[in-house]
């Protein structure tokens, strides 16, 4: 009988997976859960899930003999080879129709793959972004499904209700078909490396250039978080500054190591856009600095050594300067999530995903990562020119971007002199001042290739390819 069966069947009790389970049972749908150690499951029932309609499994056999058919199995595993044996274990055990979903964050040309093996065995796949970390997952995460559409309506009653839930519907839509999914939240992953390297630079900007203690950051983050630049990120940075280190009693932050770690999606996103010819500057800066960050003990020894004349303390009007910190992230974020719908856009052409990019704005505006109040003017840019080519000419932004352009200049150029790193705030600037020149300088990086390879060039005055003998040796 359908009624004695489990809506849902979740492979993977790691904290995504725990609180993806109780948020699917929370809204009404009974789910059965598998993890790979026993002592994991029975953990998860004897504590967060006791007394709820979850049903443990202890082999992924009887995980999927209590699913109601289609059945719906939900992969929560690390990326990579986890989830292909995960697969290889499935597949024997379902029947044609049934539907497995990839929540992890795989990468897209691996989505591609499973999709093309699981649709020749008659199954359906979904390769699924999440996003919101913990808290999201438990009570409404930012959802990306991509996959064939007739799986999509079997699972639409339940991602729809898990999703987060914003002033014009929930966080989750049909991305698209094969990887969709999984690019978008790759990219999504990208701009959050960019938004968080810019939030780290204003926050450098403001502690070793202007002196802020951690009461002052609290408080000056806490205000921006009123104003154009409200988001997720801001909101948590404001709180990183109170609190304080058990063991010291001084401001936490103070005492955490400044190498950060990466995951992988970054430079997915970067290699990407390489890839397809597009331009992501601020979110290489991102990765880079990371990359850079790690490079712990190399730096200290470069400090004793590469001392600098500069005094790292601005000397300007102080008010102003924060003000045009605030601006100048804000600038740089535009650019930031430019870069980011820009690479969308071409990934939908060149891999037919037929990305509707309003609705992955409209998506991210809660639950996610990169949830901020701005992602609605990015909404109704795109619903206004579905086929914007840019977010820095839509009229909206271009105004925004040209009344703070002086603030912008005033922090980079400030940086540059004090000696502060501020390398995604100034690759935003040059995307900013590259896309909107009509002529850029590879006129002569043309000649060059012509002169030392014999590559060719093209010319402004006539159509064709042209060679030239440069010298008479």
């Amino acid at each position: 009988m359908a009624n004695d069966k489990q809506s849902f069947g979740l492979i993977g009790l790691a904290v995504m997976g725990e609180n993806l389970a109780l948020n699917i049972e929370r809204n009404g749908f009974p789910i059965a859960v598998y993890n790979r150690s026993r002592d994991k499951t029975d953990k998860f029932m004897a504590t967060r899930a006791a007394g709820k309609h979850v049903k443990p499994a202890y082999s992924i056999a009887e995980l999927v003999e209590s699913l109601e058919r289609p059945r719906k199995v939900m992969i929560m595993v690390k990326a990579g080879a986890p989830v292909d044996a995960v697969i290889d274990e499935l597949t024997p055990l379902l029947e044609p129709g049934d539907i497995i979903i990839d929540g992890g964050n795989s990468h897209f040309p691996d989505t591609d793959r499973r999709t093309i093996e699981l649709e020749k065995a008659q199954f359906q796949f979904i390769g699924m972004g999440v996003s919101g970390g913990e808290e999201g997952a438990l009570n409404g995460p930012s959802l990306m499904p991509g996959g064939q559409k007739t799986a999509y309506a079997e699972i639409e009653a339940i991602v729809t209700k898990i999703a987060a839930q914003v002033d014009d519907g929930p966080c989750v839509t049909y991305i698209g078909p094969g990887s969709a999914g999984h690019y978008v939240k790759m990219v999504h992953n990208g701009i959050e490396y960019g938004d968080m390297q810019l939030i780290a630079e204003a926050y450098d900007l403001l502690k070793t250039g202007v002196g802020m203690g951690t009461e002052e950051l609290h408080e000056t983050f806490k205000a921006w978080n009123q104003t154009e630049l409200e988001s997720f990120l801001i909101e948590i940075t404001a709180d990183i500054f109170t609190k304080m280190d058990d063991q010291t009693g001084e401001p936490l932050v103070d005492k955490i190591l400044d190498a950060a770690g990466q995951k992988g999606t970054g430079k997915w996103t970067v290699e990407t856009a390489f890839d397809l010819g597009v331009p992501i500057p601020t979110m290489i800066a991102a990765v880079t600095a990371r990359v850079m960050s790690s490079y712990k003990q190399e730096r200290v020894a470069a400090s004793k050594i590469l001392t600098s004349t500069t005094t790292g303390k601005y000397d300007g009007d102080r008010a102003e300067f924060i003000n045009a910190v605030r601006d100048a992230l804000y600038c740089s974020k535009i650019c930031s999530y430019a870069q980011g719908m820009a690479l969308l856009g071409k990934a939908s052409k060149e891999y037919k995903y037929g990305l509707n990019l309003a609705e992955v704005a409209r998506i991210w505006k809660g639950g996610c990562i990169i949830r901020a109040v701005f992602l609605d003017k990015i909404k109704q840019a795109f619903k206004r020119n579905s086929e914007l080519p840019n977010l820095l000419v839509d009229a909206d932004f271009t105004q925004t971007i040209l009344s703070k352009e002086n603030a912008w200049r005033l922090v980079v150029q400030s940086a540059a002199k004090l000696g502060i790193p501020v390398p995604a705030f100034s690759a935003s600037l040059d995307y900013f001042d590259s896309y909107r020149r009509d002529r850029l300088p590879q006129n002569l990086t043309q000649a060059q290739r012509d002169y030392f390879g014999a590559h060719t060039y093209e010319r402004i005055d006539r159509e064709g390819s042209f060679h030239t003998e440069w010298t008479d040796k």
